[in-house]
């Protein structure tokens, strides 16, 4: 069979499964892609240590990574959050026994396309399960850099309930092929997980009235204040956002690539403490969490980004560098952003005040997704407000970074929302 007939058939198949899961009340899909998740979070349960052995044959992490990132990725992914979530969005007249009519009725596509993008598993996870909450089948093209999650959530899910699991079908085909693509982006909801020029070509051929969600390139970073330094707090802080940079690699979107030290007219000094804080802090987390395997080309970027950040001290410029086996931090001179490896390669930039802060990351805010803040006492509120109002999706505490809650409003959206259709019944 040709890879084109292969993916419509494929839709044609979920045209029938869709019409048979928007038949089972919302309840019913919520209790089937509960038991789903509940298996998925399951440390003991046999799915999970096939997900695991899969992934650390395709990905190139480290198996004790990859099981810490999952620990606290899913840690509050349960069937009572993914109840929860549809609550908000969907309402309680979406339920059973609702007390009252409905004002607006929220419903799934036909089908929806998932064009699956990165390295993380997780957010494949929650990008095939969303739709299906919304009696939306699914059809999913793997990421090139995790393979394997798509199949076995699938699996997981035929394990379950396999009249539910026909929801679900998987092609995998060349996407520079523009006629498979093309065929794969035939459907009324498409969701994209990609670079900005992948982003941007996708959206050139999924027009209106298609429902087009798409997730770009999108980077994280750490903001630390004064009071870091003056309540003892110092190695707490460096600890949790070493977690942060050393699980997955520093390869997702939550992962951050730079913190801004906001102290004053010494913030270059108080740099340079948080700097060999943070060093110290990723030299012991490599004993827990080893990173995985670099490619060369990003061996090539990493080596020069450390010679050029020792080219710029040698030529009197005031930057400081840490480095170590498997990572490096760079107090840079300055709060301009600069090229990110990746790989637990991080710069640490001082920042005088909060005015400072909101010009520094100003050219970050349009691929901001999630800020750890800490060391402001009183005004961690107003902090908060800066970097949301610059773009970010998220904000929370040094450690947390990896672990979105499942309703997190990702890249700003409403999770199911943004991928349903919504009528006003006046």
């Amino acid at each position: 069979m040709s890879p084109e007939r292969e993916i419509c058939e494929a839709r044609a198949r979920l045209l029938a499964a869709g019409a048979a899961l928007r038949m089972r009340s919302l309840e019913d899909r919520l209790r089937v892609l509960g038991a789903l998740l509940e298996a998925l979070r399951d440390p003991g349960a046999a799915i999970r240590s096939e997900w695991e052995t899969a992934l650390a044959g395709t990905t190139g992490f480290d198996a004790a990574n990859l099981r810490s990132g999952l620990d606290l990725a899913l840690a509050s992914w349960d069937s009572a959050a993914l109840e929860a979530l549809a609550a908000r969005e969907i309402g309680p007249a979406g339920f059973a026994g609702a007390p009252k009519a409905p004002t607006s009725r929220v419903s799934g596509f036909e089908t929806t396309s998932v064009l699956l993008g990165g390295a993380l598993p997780t957010p494949t996870v929650s990008a095939l399960v969303f739709p299906l909450v919304l009696g939306s089948p699914v059809l999913a093209r793997p990421s090139r850099h995790d393979p394997q999650t798509a199949r076995i959530v699938e699996r997981a899910l035929d394990a379950i309930d396999p009249a539910f699991a026909k929801a679900i079908e998987i092609v995998d085909f060349d996407v520079r092929d523009e006629v498979l693509l093309r065929a794969f982006l035939d459907a009324p909801c498409v969701v994209a997980t990609g670079s900005d020029a992948t982003i941007a070509s996708l959206a050139a051929k999924v027009g209106p009235p298609r429902r087009f969600v798409a997730h770009a390139h999108r980077i994280s970073i750490g903001v630390v204040g004064p009071e870091a330094f003056r309540r003892g707090s110092l190695g707490e802080i460096a600890r949790g956002l070493a977690l942060d940079v050393a699980l997955w690699d520093q390869l997702g979107c939550l992962s951050p690539l730079a913190v801004f030290v906001v102290a004053g007219t010494n913030a270059v000094a108080t740099a340079d403490d948080f700097a060999r804080a943070l060093d110290e802090a990723l030299h012991e987390i490599e004993r827990e969490l080893p990173r995985g395997c670099v490619p060369i080309e990003a061996e090539a970027a990493i080596a020069r980004a450390r010679s050029d950040a020792e080219l710029r001290k040698a030529a009197g410029l005031d930057v400081s560098s840490h480095a170590g086996a498997t990572h490096t931090v760079v107090r840079e001179a300055d709060s301009r952003p600069r090229e990110a490896p990746l790989h637990r390669f991080v710069r640490v930039h001082p920042v005088r005040d909060e005015a400072a802060l909101r010009d520094a990351i100003a050219p970050l805010g349009p691929h901001l997704a999630g800020v750890a803040i800490a060391g402001f006492g009183v005004l961690r509120e107003a902090v908060a407000g800066i970097v949301l109002d610059a773009g970010a999706s998220r904000v929370c505490a040094p450690g947390r970074l990896q672990a979105p809650p499942l309703a997190w409003h990702h890249d700003g959206r409403a999770p199911l929302l943004s991928l349903a259709r919504v009528g006003d019944l006046e």
